[in-house]
């Protein structure tokens, strides 16, 4: 199909462009920008005047659920929730049933997500064998099938040795490695940040020092294998103190935070409302203040929606025995857009951090709309007010802290190769 994308500001971080402009898309690639091709013919036309145009986002870590807890989600529905919110990619997280450890569980993964109009999907492997912290998973054949990288998806391995040969081998292999940088016996038995809220709330707490001690060992395993790393949802203002360490060592490291850890802090835990349950948990005001300092600096290099969809059975236990996480996808655009308004973020930036600094981390083809770039690209209406509840919430999972508050800025269109798969009626 040969399309036309009239009348929008484009923001295209990598060609440093931020202007109304057109663009022409032919197949699966950009083909013009601002000059239309010679004896090109439009068959379908797309009108963003007035909307953003910019190239599609890249989801770093999301629990897609399926297979094995299709209740909470699958891998349809999510997909068509990241396309209806501007991702164009999708890395799933390991953590099924089965786990993702062999090439025959990411070919079923790639199997159903071939069948959905949506994002597309990347598989992260296994960085141990069904996660257990104890064998190295067959990272080579993870690789060669098309895994973007490896994790143990927070579950901890314990042993340092396990941790160190598993780094080693992903190093041999040039594979990149996504850590959950957590203390296992500090961290094991709290449910929110450890401070003067979970005092009052008289529930256990996770102490900060919890993912610093976890992130120093980390990167001491990192710095002696020389594999690289990304390090996920930091929520802790001084661990970003010490990734910037590790940079200046010449540590090849990345880190990425939960957009919604910009926004909420372990205060906004109130009434044991379950759908503040998350891991890492929201921590103090001044942590979600040094972070988005941090993002605006570089030293946290992208944003994550760090979805975590539940089904409502998990959500209604007390907030102690709850499960942890939040469903991020549908709120994740007004939250991106709300750090511009705010003056954390210039457009630009937020898009990098969205879309192409992602790419870059787990190694795919460039977010940019360039002429010959992949037309992964999405249409915000940045004006677009809506209600966050039930019903406008495309996710199969309605886990959100967000629920009842009315946001503004919307995705009205995206493309994954050039091929439109999501649409919202104006």
């Amino acid at each position: 199909m040969k399309l036309r994308i009239t009348g929008g500001r484009v923001i295209d971080p990598e060609n440093h462009r931020d202007e109304v402009v057109d663009l022409w898309i032919d197949g699966d690639r950009i083909v013009g920008v601002g000059r239309k091709p010679g004896g090109f013919a439009a068959t379908r036309e797309i009108d963003a005047s007035g909307q953003l145009v910019c190239p599609g986002f890249v989801e770093l870590g999301a629990r897609l659920r399926e297979p094995g807890a299709e209740h909470k989600a699958t891998i349809a529905s999510e997909l068509r929730a990241a396309a209806s919110s501007g991702f164009t990619t999708v890395c799933c997280t390991p953590d099924t049933d089965p786990v993702i450890d062999t090439p025959a569980v990411v070919e079923l993964v790639s199997q159903h997500a071939r069948n959905v109009r949506g994002a597309r999907v990347r598989c992260i492997g296994a960085l141990t064998r069904d996660l257990d912290g104890e064998i190295l998973a067959e990272m080579q054949a993870l690789k060669e099938i098309g895994c973007v990288g490896v994790s143990n998806a927070g579950r901890a391995i314990r042993d340092t040795s396990v941790l160190r040969n598993a780094l080693a081998y992903a190093a041999t292999l040039d594979l990149l490695v996504l850590l959950d940088a957590e203390d296992p016996w500090l961290g094991a038995r709290g449910v929110m940040h450890e401070g003067a809220a979970s005092t009052r709330a008289g529930l256990p707490g996770v102490p900060a020092a919890a993912e610093l001690i976890g992130l120093a060992r980390d990167l001491a395993v990192v710095e002696q294998t020389g594999v690289r790393a990304h390090f996920r949802t930091l929520s802790a203002r001084q661990s970003t103190a010490q990734i910037r360490q590790a940079r200046r060592l010449g540590l090849t490291v990345s880190c990425d935070v939960g957009i919604a850890h910009l926004y909420l802090s372990d205060n906004d835990v109130a009434n044991f409302d379950s759908a503040h349950h998350v891991r890492p948990p929201f921590r103090s005001e001044r942590d979600r203040n040094g972070l988005r300092k941090a993002l605006a600096r570089g030293s946290i290099n992208a944003l994550s929606a760090h979805h975590e969809p539940h089904d409502a059975d998990a959500k209604a236990a007390p907030f102690a025995t709850s499960a942890a996480g939040i469903s991020g996808l549908d709120t994740y655009v007004p939250l991106l857009l709300g750090l511009v308004e705010n003056g954390d973020l210039d457009l630009t930036g937020a898009i990098r951090a969205a879309a192409v600094e992602p790419a870059r981390i787990v190694g795919l083809e460039s977010a940019a709309l360039g002429v010959g770039a992949i037309a992964d690209i999405c249409v915000i209406d940045p004006q677009r007010e809506w209600q966050v509840d039930e019903t406008s919430l495309v996710s199969q999972g309605k886990n959100t802290p967000f629920i009842g508050r009315t946001m503004r800025g919307q995705v009205s269109t995206t493309l994954v190769g050039g091929r439109v798969v999501f649409e919202r009626r104006r």
